[in-house]
């Protein structure tokens, strides 16, 4: 298991100093990138062979999200890992190891000469260390895309959503995600981070810079889906919120 320490940073709060989703996607990912820098197969090792480990899915769980200036540690582990697929786990916990939140996700490695997933390398099966999984349902690795979806303001890709890769990062994402959420539903649903329980996101295809991506909002009682596609449908991801018991952010005229 590998332990990352930080401090929630004014730059990665909200209007409320609460964590913003799109931190604490990037606090969890971090966390997987220092793990591999550390054990000496990081970006830099893997991309001098033409490979690079990429996201196919996303499932947290959200207990309580931390403030400004609060103490918090990340772990990270790979539980399993079959030929093309790799389970990661996650627990972001604050200064007393008390959970915050619990994430699953489905990594596999990607071969840029080819254009495809392939085979795990045997060296990179360092990462399994024998530490339990976590108590979750199975990650999904294809979220369902049916019936109405509104049309929000489209995003044009550029430098500031890219990473490495060249593509867009899988944290922003989500970040275009809820904002597309609060300029289609805007005041019916003017919920707090800390409203938000669950996160579920599917990846479908690259974005990269230039690209146009229209994001399409689904609000159903206490889940709310965002299909992120291409002006001709093709989806790029699909990020699925789900609010507490009590929130709904069904619109008014349909609820």
């Amino acid at each position: 298991m590998y332990i990352m320490n930080g401090r929630i940073r004014y730059s990665e709060c909200d209007e409320h100093g609460t964590l913003t989703l799109l931190s604490l996607l990037n606090y969890l990912q971090d966390s997987s990138t220092f793990h591999a820098e550390d054990l000496f197969h990081g970006v830099s090792d893997l991309s001098e062979r033409g490979l690079a480990w990429l996201i196919a899915a996303w499932q947290i769980r959200i207990g309580r999200l931390p403030r400004f200036c609060d103490h918090v540690s990340v772990s990270t582990w790979v539980h399993s890992m079959s030929k093309t697929l790799s389970s990661r786990n996650y627990i972001m916990a604050d200064e007393n190891g008390t959970p915050l939140v619990q994430a699953d996700s489905l990594w596999f490695v990607y071969d840029a000469a080819l254009g495809r997933p392939v085979r795990i390398p045997n060296d990179q099966h360092i990462y399994l260390t024998g530490d339990k999984p976590l108590d979750l349902p199975p990650t999904q690795r294809r979220l369902s895309v049916t019936g109405t979806f509104d049309p929000a303001p489209e995003v044009t890709v550029g430098e500031l959503h890219l990473d490495t890769n060249r593509h867009v990062n899988n944290a922003q994402y989500l970040g275009m995600a809820t904002d597309a959420i609060a300029s289609c539903l805007g005041d019916q649903t003017e919920h707090r981070a800390d409203d938000i329980e669950s996160i579920c996101i599917q990846y479908k295809q690259q974005a990269r810079l230039g690209d146009i991506i229209v994001p399409c909002v689904q609000a159903q009682g206490r889940i709310c889906t965002v299909d992120l596609r291409s002006p001709d449908g093709e989806s790029y991801a699909v990020v699925r919120i789900g609010l507490r018991d009590e929130r709904d952010c069904t619109p008014a005229d349909e609820g």
